[in-house]
């Protein structure tokens, strides 16, 4: 009898044998992407879990979901974090998260599951004040609308495709305050559910990094990786775009600070999408680009002044419209193929 990891790598192998090869779309590959990006850290900046902006980025998120015809849910959670005064005293902070999903039901119970989070970073000390790190005015493009504008275009290409697997689009919450929406989706998936998770795309940070890489978890089976990961950069050199696998000597390979890391723990084939630079600062993938003037400390994260669409197009003109482009020209096939979509 097959394990349920063996299970997963022969269902995905049927997907990648039987369908026929994918074409780039055309130009406006990507177009659909950046729009929802730019609107989502335009109209939704600071979208902390728990506040406002979070909860109304989460009703959008679902909205655009129900115009394409997905049946879509936000499914609420409950949960805290520690928050740290200069002198050193901590509180507890109780905070009400939201996760949008939506469905893309398959021939099969088996399904691959789409994710990137909506939340921007929250202040967790009078340190983090101090240093304007998150709060009200992160607009968040890169860490992470960018990320659910891809999303909702693969879902928007994909909604008509009739596909063997089912696909789940999971826009998360909570992830800046320790992957916490994440943590909730996985508690409330069944033993079935999980046993017929094919594997989890997680994306982050797509835009500022230097350039994009793939990531197996350190609990994904090889012959997973090569359907996946390696597929996912063979996409990539077909169309002359800069993408490469982490490290897998480092130790940080994992991406524990992102939702990945969840379903890495629990066994379940994971495929991390970013940009970053891997050969830079501590080369743990923390370090996104050169140091410049424009980015002093080569990073954007949780920097309102710096994560947001008027500084990005400035510093870096055109990135937006071209990093969600060559995501999409990679991810849209290998989503196609694992999937088994007929088009």
């Amino acid at each position: 009898m097959f394990s349920a990891l063996r299970l997963r790598t022969a269902a995905l192998a049927l997907g990648v044998c039987f369908i026929l090869p994918v074409h780039a779309r055309t130009s406006q590959t990507g177009d659909f992407a950046t729009e929802q990006a730019r609107h989502i850290a335009t109209l939704f900046p600071g979208r902390m879990t728990g506040t406002p902006a979070e909860m109304l980025s989460a009703d959008y998120v679902q909205q655009q979901f129900q115009q394409m015809g997905y049946q879509s849910d936000i499914r609420k959670f409950k949960t805290r974090y520690r928050y740290t005064t200069r002198d050193n005293q901590q509180s507890v902070q109780n905070i009400t998260g939201s996760t949008v999903i939506a469905a893309h039901e398959g021939k099969l119970p088996q399904q691959i599951i789409i994710m990137a989070h909506l939340d921007t970073y929250a202040p967790k000390s009078d340190a983090d004040v101090d240093a304007n790190l998150g709060g009200l005015t992160l607009q968040g493009i890169d860490d992470n609308a960018a990320a659910v504008g891809v999303m909702l275009e693969l879902a928007q290409v994909l909604k008509r495709a009739p596909t063997q697997y089912g696909i789940r689009f999971v826009a998360t919450s909570g992830e800046e305050e320790g992957q916490l929406g994440a943590e909730s989706f996985l508690a409330r998936m069944s033993d079935k559910e999980r046993k017929n998770t094919l594997l989890v795309i997680n994306m982050n940070n797509l835009i500022v990094g230097d350039k994009l890489y793939f990531a197996s978890g350190k609990n994904t089976p090889a012959s997973v990786r090569k359907l996946t990961r390696d597929r996912a950069l063979a996409i990539a050199r077909t169309h002359g775009i800069l993408a490469s696998s982490a490290p897998e000597s480092n130790s940080k390979t994992n991406h524990s600070a992102t939702d990945a890391q969840v379903f890495d723990n629990a066994s379940i084939p994971v495929l991390s999408v970013e940009a970053t630079n891997w050969s830079l600062g501590q080369k743990d993938g923390t370090q996104q680009r050169a140091k410049s003037k424009a980015f002093p400390d080569g990073v954007t994260l949780h920097r309102a002044r710096l994560d947001n669409q008027q500084y990005i197009d400035q510093a870096l003109p055109g990135r937006i419209e071209r990093r969600s482009r060559d995501v999409m020209r990679i991810m849209l096939p290998l989503v196609q193929e694992l999937a088994k979509a007929k088009k």
